[in-house]
């Protein structure tokens, strides 16, 4: 679903027992810019202990530290709602006034909620509303006045997760004992219990806010994120956050990253550089290459640097060149002691999406977005050209196998089958890819889509992607790409790199792949276990119906 498109929920009913009378008076938005307006609650096993089927006030029990933990939330502002599944007043189990009063059993002992949505249906009735179909999720947000991609739910199953990311919207899992194991490992952002979750949302919600302006006028800003076009964009949100307090903003990326840079707001200028301890395959550190950098950088005129870096990244290596070049104002984030490289030496927990991770770092060096400007990944409108003549109506489906780091491609063998699938069940398919892709587009293309492979730079592709219904991705640089756009994502996500972190952001997204593969956690650039079993065993019918979970319909069209 693209940004200027209509919420699909809005063009069909969620079939959603939603009460209408209890939601708040008007629009929640904020002239502040925030992570989040509201937070979902899942009932059974997230609130209060799970009774199957109850429909007993008295034995309603809420879990420790519920009252307080959402009195804190209410205190901070946010609005509150819950989401529940409620299969019971399908099969008869309960009426809907046995189950009204059980919530109003939750509301005497845990406080008011601004909105209640209820799916009553069975999983065999297929409506819109059951978890993990996002419906109650879209539902919610609009009954409190915001969009799902502002809200957080929390909740103890997969389903739960699985719901807010559909909607495009943050999702915690709290475990409990009926949790299970794949469930957590698919999570994004897993808390210990309820209290642990509130208190890392009202964290995240305080970081991205700057608590005092810079110390000095920034005519110039340096910003640094040499890396892949995927980081470059991810960085994005952060970089508007430096521009919007900045008369100029100057970017110095690597070569892999340039082609993202050129499509990033907020960039006035542009300095392309290698740097031999971020690039993956580096060569040896030339000292002529590093003194003409630094005297580049010198000459700039920089009042203040903020060097972004991926969590396993250091930037104290550039850090001591700024400072040879003049520059008095650095910051980064950095676990290891910087000495006196760094004017602001910032930490972040481990979990972090990328793009709030460097928000917060630009807000711990006074900048934040500004006023009307959504934490989103973002383009420069005009730095994307006019998407390629031939492709037909918006709407097809675009597959990108590849990635630069062939442990997060998808196996051209699945991803011709994916194909297969998607044409058999009338989508059209564009394959994408680089040039170094072709044999691997042209294989997979085979099967029944449009082969696009080494045809488009990443502008061009992010013409093509821009009017895609959906794009199936690994975690690359096309994933965020769709994000930009607003673009829904079934993310054939290899688990080297945490979902959390790098998932696609703040846009509607179904995961698939098995997230507890033994590669896990490796940051492997290469497969380091035979087969490829995170995503080898995709089956195919998963991504047909993670589209339709995504209302995503054949045809072309949504």
């Amino acid at each position: 679903m693209r940004q200027d498109q209509e919420d699909p929920y809005q063009r069909r009913s969620a079939q959603v027992y939603a009460a209408a009378d209890r939601a708040g008076s008007g629009s929640v938005a904020s002239p502040r810019q925030v992570l989040y307006d509201a937070v979902l609650l899942d009932r059974d096993g997230t609130l209060i202990e799970d009774v199957p089927y109850n429909g007993d006030p008295e034995k309603v029990r809420p879990v420790p530290g519920a009252r307080a933990a959402l009195d804190r939330l209410r205190a901070a502002g946010l609005r509150l709602a819950v989401v529940t599944n409620q299969s019971g007043l399908a099969r008869g189990y309960f009426t809907g006034e046995q189950m009204r009063a059980v919530h109003a059993r939750v509301e005497e002992l845990l406080g008011r909620f601004d909105a209640w949505l209820v799916c009553p249906h069975d999983d065999a009735d297929g409506c819109d509303c059951r978890k993990p179909a996002p419906g109650l999720v879209y539902a919610a947000a609009r009954e409190l006045g915001t969009t799902a991609s502002r809200c957080v739910l929390v909740g103890d199953i997969g389903r739960d997760v699985g719901a807010a990311l559909a909607a495009g919207a943050a999702g915690v899992l709290v475990p409990t004992p009926v949790t299970r194991p794949e469930e957590i490992a698919a999570a994004g952002w897993v808390a210990t219990d309820l209290p642990a979750a509130v208190a890392e949302i009202l964290r995240r919600q305080q970081a991205v806010q700057p608590s005092t302006p810079p110390t000095a006028p920034v005519r110039t800003a340096l910003v640094v994120r040499s890396d892949s076009a995927g980081d470059v964009l991810v960085t994005g949100p952060a970089i508007r956050a430096v521009a919007a307090g900045a008369e100029r903003v100057v970017l110095l990326c690597g070569p892999r990253g340039r082609a993202a840079a050129n499509l990033l707001p907020g960039v006035d200028e542009i300095i392309e550089h290698p740097l031999p301890w971020i690039d993956p395959t580096p060569g040896p550190v030339d000292p002529e290459a590093m003194r003409s950098l630094t005297a580049r950088l010198g000459a700039v005129g920089v009042d203040q640097a903020v060097v972004f870096t991926s969590f396993h990244q250091s930037a104290l290596p550039l850090a001591l060149l700024l400072r040879m070049a003049g520059i008095d104002r650095i910051a980064a984030i950095s676990d290891d002691y910087p000495g006196s490289l760094l004017d602001i030496r910032h930490r972040v927990p481990g979990g972090v999406p990328e793009p709030e991770r460097a928000l917060s770092l630009a807000a711990a060096a006074g900048h934040r977005l500004p006023d009307g400007d959504e934490p989103v990944l973002r383009l420069r409108r005009d730095a994307v050209p006019p998407r390629p003549a031939g492709l037909g109506d918006p709407g097809y489906v675009v597959l990108h196998p590849g990635s630069a780091a062939s442990s997060r491609a998808c196996p051209p063998e699945v991803a011709t089958r994916i194909v297969g699938a998607l044409t058999d069940a009338g989508h059209r398919v564009l394959v994408t890819g680089g040039r170094d892709e072709r044999a691997v587009t042209a294989r997979v293309a085979a099967a029944g889509g449009t082969d696009l492979g080494g045809s488009t730079d990443l502008a061009g592709l992010a013409a093509i992607v821009a009017d895609a219904g959906a794009v199936v991705v690994g975690n690359t640089g096309p994933a965020h790409l769709a994000a930009a756009a607003g673009v829904p994502v079934v993310s054939l996500f290899a688990p080297t790199v945490p979902f959390g972190q790098w998932g696609p952001y703040r846009v509607p997204t179904v995961r698939l792949g098995d997230a507890a593969a033994p590669c896990r956690d490796t940051r492997a650039a290469s497969c380091p276990v035979p087969g490829h079993p995170c995503l080898s065993g995709v089956d195919p019918d998963e991504v047909v119906d993670a589209l339709r979970t995504l209302a995503v319909s054949g045809g072309g069209s949504q």
